[in-house]
């Protein structure tokens, strides 16, 4: 057992094996993802992303050339709108043409589809992931997918075939395999009527009336549907991997014909590759959808998880299990398993388990660059959000508050405290959040007061003077006891006057711990109002 333990055991090593052992001799791997950028790209589409990232990283440290293509599908038809798209009502006007002919309702982008693009490929080298990108729209409309097109016309016989082979309902036998968008009205409610040459076809479009013979290796408005265009791209880009969701692997689904189409008609083995699941919303319902506008972005998760903690989710997380990104108290509980394995990889025990090792190395693919030189400064998720709201949130006071922060280690420090107040301000339950009390409130109205309790806080007020900050925590906390015992009190109506004077809430962070950050010198402002 040694290092390599974590490698031959996580998915993206043996992906990478795989591939290198089944695509040998190749001077460059190629390896490809993709989507339609008919709405946001989500959590869900992302996942393909750093899958095929992960896969790539992997061959990179096996010391192979890589070309990491990402393909916009933005030739594809615009046949739904997206319930969270602003401008519905325009949009109606360009449904059936393709997604580069709708213009950005929004303004600044030259189109719909370029605006969804942007919006990806500007976060995306924020977690690491920067590949080559590929726009099917400039691809087709060049020609260059020409000789793709007029094979997929010559073998149109065996296509379908292969299509009708998991179909109930067959193609008829003057189909063709391929799509137009009119010349005239742009909308794909054309009819192939005719292959008057090996580089033409006629069509009409029952939109609008008009009837065409085109040379498609100058027309651009010749595509072929997305069960032959996968396959033809495979062939075009010499594609070696390429995952897919499992609703594309399901028996008879688009990765089946694919695979069928790429060999016998473009003569090209289909890829390595691999089924993922679908990525919920906690507490939502259903598959996640851009179409419908069910989406969760990438951005939206960046605003409570730092960029190693989103790549910690998804390389820890086998491909083909689905799970559920969250955004309540669970959100304290990933980063504090981050750290755990954080922790662990730079206290590396003499005689490492296999455990270990496999930890090790999703630490390993979780950082955005390079490992660390040392572990990096930590402060727990749940412990920064309380210094956060006692400091209104001003994470150079927290700095200066810790006295320990690294110079090195601000940015990252920065980035977390960003995180956890995004998520006290937008996602933490209400009883997770407070907001400290100063003397000049004036004192809050407790209920139940009684004799007893009014000397319980005077006795806490001078232990508070004397003794937080200068005696352990374990020696404050016993003290403190004693205060509640001596006046007969029932402890937890005690603490739920304390935080009441403290936070105007009766329930708070663990209250010892809570003091000390607090100080002497603030605890004892607000007892002095009682």
């Amino acid at each position: 057992m040694g290092q390599d333990e974590g490698r031959l055991s996580h998915w993206a090593d043996i992906t990478a094996s795989k591939i290198v052992r089944d695509r040998r001799g190749k001077e460059v791997y190629v390896c490809a993802s993709g989507i339609t950028p008919s709405g946001t790209v989500h959590i869900g589409n992302f996942r393909e992303i750093i899958s095929v990232e992960l896969v790539v990283r992997a061959l990179r440290e096996k010391g192979a050339r890589v070309r990491f293509i990402y393909s916009w599908d933005d030739y594809d038809v615009f046949r739904e709108i997206p319930e969270n798209m602003p401008q519905r009502e325009r949009l109606e006007a360009y449904l059936r043409k393709p997604i580069t002919s709708i213009p950005d309702m929004q303004g600044g982008r030259k189109n719909y589809a370029a605006r969804n693009e942007a919006e990806l490929e500007s976060i995306l080298p924020l977690v690491g992931i920067e590949p080559e990108y590929i726009y099917q729209t400039e691809r087709y409309k060049s020609g260059c997918y020409a000789e793709g097109i007029k094979q997929a016309l010559d073998n149109k016989n065996v296509i379908r075939r292969a299509l009708d082979a998991f179909r109930s309902e067959k193609l008829d036998s003057d189909w063709y395999p391929l799509k137009v968008f009119c010349g005239a009205c742009e909308r794909d409610t054309t009819r192939v009527l005719d292959r008057p040459s090996v580089y033409e076809i006629s069509y009409v479009c029952d939109a609008c009336g008009n009837n065409q013979t085109v040379d498609f290796r100058r027309f651009g408005g010749v595509k072929l549907p997305w069960r032959i265009d996968w396959p033809m791209r495979w062939r075009f880009e010499k594609v070696d991997f390429e995952p897919a969701g499992k609703d594309h692997h399901s028996e008879g689904g688009s990765f089946d014909t694919a695979r069928s189409i790429a060999e016998e008609v473009f003569n090209y083995a289909a890829p390595i590759t691999f089924q993922y699941d679908f990525v919920r919303i906690k507490g939502g319902c259903g598959k996640i959808s851009a179409s419908r506008g069910q989406v969760l972005s990438l951005s939206e998760v960046l605003r409570y998880y730092q960029p190693e903690l989103v790549r910690f989710m998804f390389a820890g997380t086998r491909p083909n299990s689905e799970f559920a990104i969250s955004f309540d108290l669970d959100v304290i509980k990933i980063y504090e398993d981050y750290d755990r394995i954080e922790r662990d990889y730079f206290d590396k025990p003499k005689n490492p388990k296999v455990k270990w090792y496999k930890n090790a190395r999703i630490y390993e693919l979780s950082q955005v660059a390079a490992v660390p030189a040392r572990r990096p400064y930590q402060i727990q998720f749940r412990h920064l959000t309380t210094l956060l709201q006692i400091y209104s949130g001003l994470t150079d006071a927290v700095i200066a508050f810790l006295g320990d922060v690294p110079a090195e280690d601000r940015d990252g420090f920065k980035a977390r405290a960003n995180c956890a107040w995004n998520w006290l301000n937008n996602r933490a339950p209400d009883d997770f959040r407070f907001s400290l009390r100063k003397s000049s409130d004036g004192p809050v109205n407790l209920p139940n007061v009684t004799d007893d309790l009014l000397g319980a806080l005077k006795d806490m007020k001078t232990l508070v003077e004397t003794k937080l900050g200068r005696v352990p925590e374990k020696e404050f906390s016993a003290a403190m006891y004693d205060v509640i015992h001596g006046y007969e009190l029932d402890s937890r109506e005690f603490f739920e006057a304390l935080y009441l004077i403290l936070i105007g809430k009766t329930k708070g962070p663990r209250m010892v711990n809570f003091l000390h950050v607090l100080g002497a010198g603030r605890v004892s402002e607000l007892l002095a109002l009682y």
